[in-house]
């Protein structure tokens, strides 16, 4: 089995969130899911755990911060073109969710934008052309 990664995020309410990463593209997997949590697929090594603010408290003792005005993570998912970020962060304004509250990113080789979910818990899409990813950026971005 391949190695996967699982995101957990607390969610105010649970419902909307669902229907927003319904709305940008994830699944649910109904397996994993219930009225404290909603397992979103996003890929097949990929999911995001959706867990209630109480759910969550059992996971852990830590504070849990206000993703509307704090910032733990930025969660960065790889698109396969320029345009497939901008249309999932499209898609997450027209389902709720705030774009660009990180500054977009335009390198020529590399391309990312962000969103903010519901929560305020922030994705950047981002695209990196094929040279970059095989050469790394550093000799990309030299080569200009």
């Amino acid at each position: 089995m391949p190695q996967m990664i699982f995101v957990n995020l607390p969610v105010a309410d649970l419902r909307r969130s669902v229907e927003f990463y319904e709305a940008i593209g994830f699944s649910r997997d109904p397996r994993f899911s219930n009225e404290q949590a909603a397992s979103m697929v996003l890929s097949d090594t990929i999911c995001v755990m959706l867990l209630t603010h109480e759910l969550w408290g059992t996971f852990t003792d830590r504070r849990r911060v206000d993703p509307a005005q704090e910032a733990q993570v930025l969660l960065c998912i790889s698109r396969e073109d320029r345009a497939a970020v901008d249309a999932i962060t499209e898609a997450a304004v027209s389902a709720g969710g705030m774009a660009d509250p990180c500054p977009a990113q335009d390198h020529g080789f590399m391309y990312g934008r962000s969103f903010a979910d519901p929560d305020g818990h922030i994705w950047e899409p981002m695209w990196m052309s094929a040279e970059a990813v095989e050469k790394g950026p550093a000799e990309v971005s030299n080569a200009d």
